[in-house]
């Protein structure tokens, strides 16, 4: 299917998604699906075109590298960024709100000691005033 179009036009050639051009022979060959690149022998790399005639195999993945890079760097720069941003605003506000939660927590327990004791102190006034002890 694909040798029909050798020594014809790479366009013509890659009408069809299953070949591959060589440009430095001028071969239309079905491209090697079990193998992620074409080997050496079917064609160079910079020689083998598929998909569009425009973009050889060594620049595609050159720029799919370079892409994949460029978005892997970005993306841990932003993790990083979000995480020193999320530990400084828990820092800063951390402590605070800690702080606020603390003293309200010391001041119910001041409420209720109080009242424990003023339960305690009426008591032992009734049991004063029943025996005769009041002082």
């Amino acid at each position: 299917d694909c040798h029909q179009h050798t020594n014809r036009s790479c366009e013509e050639c890659l009408k069809n998604v299953t070949c591959l051009w060589c440009a430095s022979s001028g071969r239309c060959v079905e491209y090697p699906v079990r193998r992620l690149l074409p080997p050496a022998d079917l064609c160079e790399l910079r020689s083998a075109r598929w998909g569009v005639c425009w973009v050889n195999f060594e620049a595609l993945i050159i720029v799919t590298s370079v892409v994949g890079g460029t978005i892997l760097i970005t993306l841990g720069v932003c993790c990083c960024c979000c995480c020193k941003k999320k530990s400084k605003k828990q820092v800063s506000e951390g402590p605070d709100k800690d702080d606020e939660r603390a003293a309200r927590e010391r001041e119910k327990r001041r409420v209720r000691q109080e009242e424990r004791r003023a339960e305690m102190k009426s008591r032992h006034d009734e049991i004063r005033r029943k025996y005769g002890t009041v002082q």
